[in-house]
């Protein structure tokens, strides 16, 4: 079985034990919390957004991701929660003005210290590297370490003055126990959200039905207030229609009473007492007449109707 030339094997080596759990650094996992975006692995630049679980993402890789939901990426599972660009925030960060970056270190001769973080809680000053536990705010963004919310306690925001309630605060970066209460928060939000949406159409529809009814009500109310100003016509409007009102009940008095011949309303202005050039004027008179020779051919027009 092997051991030749002298070797003397170990007891490790001959034995299989049970597997060593492989321990994360805890420095490596604080870094890759704290300096690079959760979806697409790179280093965290502006804008930077946070979800409802307090995960940072870059804004551009939330955009992408959205715009192309494939089941081939593997991280998309860490921002399946996100429906929309609405429930993202954009955070307000505070510079810290201690930190260099990559500046003093083009030739990479010098160490850089991890621990050194870009942002700042602009309220007690700690670094948001991870040590502490930072919050931010859903109603305005802006980022805070929990020692400053539990020492200065306000319900207005420190900076911009945003009025926020506890279900606005989220943990950054939090331990299961914190992502399983942002998680019922979160459900219950959206929960609310589809009820208010199901109230307000039938309220919607009663407002439309509403308008309807009061526009058909207000027609005849117009009508009755237009009726004195047309009932109001001027004086001589006013004879000319008692006038007609007068000729009208008479005409209908005289029906009543008997009709006369139709004979006796036609009359001839050949009969009448008038004088000859007044006759003559209309085409009954015997001058506006005219003869078969005179008159033109059955072909052609004429103006004149015998």
């Amino acid at each position: 079985m092997g051991c030749d030339g002298g070797t003397i094997p170990k007891r490790h080596e001959l034995v299989k034990g049970p597997k060593k759990v492989e321990k994360v650094d805890k420095d490596a996992e604080l870094v890759a919390q704290w300096n690079y975006c959760t979806l697409s692995q790179e280093i965290l630049r502006r804008p930077i957004v946070a979800c409802e679980l307090g995960r940072l993402y870059n804004k551009d890789a939330v955009i992408e991701f959205l715009l192309d939901k494939s089941a081939e990426k593997a991280l998309g599972k860490a921002a399946s929660h996100i429906r929309s660009i609405k429930t993202v925030t954009e955070l307000r960060l505070s510079d810290n003005p201690a930190w260099e970056g990559d500046k003093g270190n083009t030739k990479g001769d010098k160490h850089d210290d991890l621990q050194r973080a870009r942002f700042i809680c602009p309220v007690v000053g700690l670094e948001m590297n991870g040590r502490h536990r930072f919050c931010f705010l859903r109603c305005c963004g802006c980022v805070f370490s929990e020692r400053a919310l539990k020492e200065i306690k306000a319900e207005v925001c420190h900076t911009c003055g945003a009025a926020f309630q506890e279900d606005d605060v989220i943990v950054l970066n939090g331990t299961k126990e914190d992502v399983e209460l942002l998680k019922k928060r979160m459900e219950e939000r959206r929960l609310r959200a589809k009820l208010e949406k199901k109230t307000k159409k039938p309220k919607t529809a009663e407002c439309v039905s509403k308008a309807g009814a009061t526009d058909d009500s207000a027609g005849p109310s117009k009508v009755k207030a237009g009726k004195p100003e047309e009932a109001d016509p001027d004086p001589r409007e006013k004879k000319s229609t008692l006038v007609s009102k007068g000729t009208a009940a008479n005409g209908n008095a005289s029906g009543k009473a008997g009709k006369p011949p139709c004979g006796a309303l036609k009359r001839s202005i050949a009969d009448s007492e008038e004088s000859e050039t007044y006759k003559s004027i209309f085409t009954s008179h015997s001058s506006a007449k005219r003869s078969k020779e005179e008159s033109a051919h059955w072909v052609t027009h004429t103006s004149y109707c015998f």
